[in-house]
């Protein structure tokens, strides 16, 4: 590489964990996971100032200059899990340093295990070759290098491509991060879609008059259609502009959210591109064009004559095929609920939502005619001394069924969504506290965070601990898995764990088949979901591409149920060996003989070895050990919801205000403000306890189900405080949405409300 033209230096780089210690034996700052490097490295670092001259020799390193070291200081580190003290020879100041160690690259190759002489798997390799070139010779440089390397498996990267080659999990992160955004933009096009055309129903309802009008002047029906739906692309398209704006501003924070819960490596950055604009626009200028011409169909296909009669009023009989439409959606619903019995995964929970949701819009293409049915029995079981203003409450519910049903359906469909999202999420994470805690049988856990791995020799010093009856080593990888589906390629990426053949004294997945003594070599364990799923049973052969895109083909030696709690796959310590990014292990797992001393003698250990920290392994009780789309899907809630009530207040107030002429007619023959106050109060309470019955109904199935897939019982996991947060607020919406554009209309002399509504 270095003889072609325009190549002005190449550099072979390996990285590995080396972590710099203070005096106290606390690390140094810093990500020490490949923190360690040969000093041709820093040739590859963009304007590297350096102080001091190259380390020389096994016992010298140069450390970045933020650490706080002068040349000339001796300094402990711990590089790929051996402690050594080293004398700093310089200190290196550049950009990309970030808590780098450097040392003379023949001590770099044999700390890493890479030395030409050495018996590794990875000797004699390095991780990547950093080539720099020639201004303008680049391009060139480039495709010499695509031609050199052709047919030998290498892959050359340029520009910002080489990320992914210094930080191999980037690649993967991405593929996870297009699959958990085409999930959510499915729930998030079903709840918008379904708000914008109920809101465009009432809109529009509140125009029929007016569109009757233009009909009996000549208006076509094409034509009362094409300024329903441009009337509504023009406010939708002046909505979009603030929208968008807040999108982009807020697109920082979410990623923020992403990576502190692990969905994302810090190493991705946040890239802004016109495409979610221009994908949001065309998708909500769709929708609403094609919900403004569904709400005017009726009235523009009407002749003008009958049109302008039914103005005033509502069709005397819900349409037939509506309501069919409707019910076979509550009933799809129903069906779909049951996947989280067949399949006891976060995808499969996350139906449950996807139920929820369908069920409700079937609710709402039903709804008229329920409505009307459930008004029809009411009013015929009223008692004849009845109050007035109850009587009239309830003869609006049976007159105007399509009115009240499309204000209780987007109630409804809140109900749903918050029940079945937010209980989805909090029955996953008691599920996994349930599979981890039933599954640990080790009390602790021994880490190493700030050394990038366990050093050398620990594993035996912890099993000499008095009291200590087992301790074994574990650890975390990506792999992809690739497999078929319906005859068709597909793979998808996963947490991959790495246990020894002596984990099932520390850990029990509940094998059902085979064991976990049998991890060794080219072996994997796998969860029965995904034995069953993807043809993966005991004896089997897998595809596996791992962390650092070596593909590797492993046999399945076990089969085990908390799947949920330990992820779907199992790597062997060899054959995750040379694939990792430290190749240390991350942690040990301890079972102890239960007794205050053992506990006490391993917190002795791990205070006297720097960098060491032993923790309890009892489930975390806030949820840190839950995947972390679990919370990504509860911020996505809080989103939505609020979304959602300003939608429902938007179309509560909007329903109430057109009223204003029944409100005058209610005045004009003698009816008090105050019964009118009343009658409206009656018809919230109506819409609340419609909503909430709806509501509940509509989600009751899909969780009782969940629950008894995920644990075992017919009712799911989640805060107790729920329910009737979710009633008060449904009963405060209905309430004050209704009552304050009542109290405006009242304040209206009836004959001018009459003239101008």
């Amino acid at each position: 590489m270095a003889g072609l033209p325009g190549v002005t230096a190449a550099v072979g780089d390996i990285g590995f964990p080396a972590a710099p210690v203070d005096g106290r034996g606390r690390p140094v700052a810093g990500d020490p996971g490949t923190a360690g490097h040969g000093w041709s490295s820093t040739r590859l670092l963009a304007g590297a100032r350096t102080e001091g001259r190259a380390p020389s020799g096994a016992k010298e390193v140069a450390v970045d200059a933020a650490a706080g070291l002068a040349v000339g200081d001796r300094v402990r580190v711990v590089a790929n899990g051996r402690p050594a003290s080293y004398r700093v020879s310089a200190l290196v100041d550049a950009p990309g340093a970030d808590g780098g160690v450097w040392f003379a690259d023949r001590t770099a190759a044999a700390l890493a295990g890479r030395g030409t002489g050495g018996d590794g798997p990875r000797a004699g390799t390095v991780d990547l070759i950093g080539l720099r070139a020639a201004d303008g010779a680049g391009a060139r440089v480039a495709a010499a290098v695509r031609e050199a390397v052709a047919g030998t498996g290498l892959e050359v990267t340029t520009g910002a491509d080489r990320g992914e080659a210094v930080a191999p999990g980037v690649g993967s992160a991405r593929s996870l991060l297009i699959l958990l955004a085409g999930s959510l933009g499915g729930i998030v096009l079903l709840i918008t879609g379904f708000v914008v055309a109920g809101a465009l129903g009432v809109t529009i309802a509140g125009q029929r008059r007016d569109l009757a009008l233009m009909r009996a002047v000549g208006a076509t029906p094409k034509q009362i259609r094409r300024l329903a739906a441009a009337q509504s692309t023009v406010v939708a398209v002046i909505a979009l502009v603030p929208g968008v704006a807040v999108g982009y501003l807020l697109a920082g924070r979410f990623r923020g959210l992403l990576a502190d819960r692990g969905v994302l490596p810090e190493e991705l950055p946040l890239a802004f591109s016109p495409l979610p604009a221009l994908a949001t626009l065309v998708l909500v200028v769709a929708a609403v064009r094609l919900s403004a011409r569904c709400a005017a169909w009726r009235t523009s296909r009407m002749p003008a004559t009958e049109a302008v009669a039914e103005s005033r009023s509502e069709p005397r009989t819900p349409s037939r095929g509506r309501t069919t439409a409707g019910l076979l959606l509550i009933l799809g619903a129903c069906a779909l609920s049951v996947v989280p019995l067949l399949s006891r995964t976060v995808l499969g929970a996350s139906v449950t939502s996807m139920a929820g949701i369908l069920a409700a819009i079937g609710l709402a293409l039903s709804g008229p005619a329920l409505v009307r049915s459930a008004g029809e029995a009411v009013v015929r079981r009223l008692r004849p001394g009845v109050a007035a203003p109850t009587w009239l409450a309830l003869s609006n519910v049976r007159a105007y069924a399509l009115r009240l049903s499309g204000v209780v359906s987007p109630l409804a469909m809140g109900v749903v969504f918050v029940l079945t999202y937010t209980l989805a999420q909090t029955t996953v994470l008691a599920a996994t506290t349930e599979d981890t805690r039933a599954g640990t049988r080790a009390q602790y856990v021994l880490t190493a965070p700030a050394l990038g791995g366990l050093p050398d020799g620990t594993l035996s010093a912890v099993r000499d601990v008095p009291g200590v009856r087992a301790a074994e080593p574990a650890g975390t990888t990506t792999v992809v898995w690739e497999y078929e589906e319906l005859g068709e390629p597909a793979a998808e990426s996963a947490s991959a764990m790495i246990l020894a053949p002596g984990a099932g004294d520390v850990l029990d997945l509940g094998v059902t088949d085979g064991a976990l003594d049998r991890l060794t070599g080219a072996t994997v364990a796998v969860s029965g979901e995904a034995a069953r799923t993807r043809d993966a049973g005991l004896g089997k052969r897998v595809r596996l591409v791992l962390g650092d895109g070596a593909r590797v083909d492993a046999r399945v030696v076990a089969v085990y149920d908390r799947g949920l709690g330990f992820g779907p796959v199992v790597l062997s310590r060899e054959l995750a060996a040379g694939h990792t990014t430290t190749g240390l292990d991350q942690r040990a797992l301890v079972r102890t003989d239960g007794t205050p001393r053992a506990g006490r003698a391993l917190a002795e250990l791990a205070a006297g070895r720097p960098g060491l920290a032993v923790a309890s392994t009892a489930p975390d009780a806030t949820g840190a050990d839950a995947p972390p789309e679990v919370w990504v899907n509860l911020a996505v809630v809080v989103v939505l919801l609020g979304y959602l009530l300003l939608s429902i207040a938007n179309k509560l107030v909007a329903a109430t205000a057109q009223r204003r002429a029944e409100i005058a007619a209610l005045r004009l023959v003698g009816t008090t403000p105050r019964q009118i106050r009343a009658m409206m109060r009656r018809e919230a309470a109506v819409i609340a306890a419609a909503a909430l019955v709806c509501g509940l109904l509509l989600s009751a199935v899909p969780l009782a189900l969940l629950g008894q897939g995920l644990l075992g019982r017919p009712w799911p996991a989640g805060p107790a405080w729920l329910l009737p947060a979710v009633a008060a607020t449904v009963v405060l919406t209905s309430y004050l949405t209704i009552e304050l554009p009542t109290r405006h209309s009242l304040r209206t002399p009836p004959a001018d409300a009459l003239r101008t509504g």
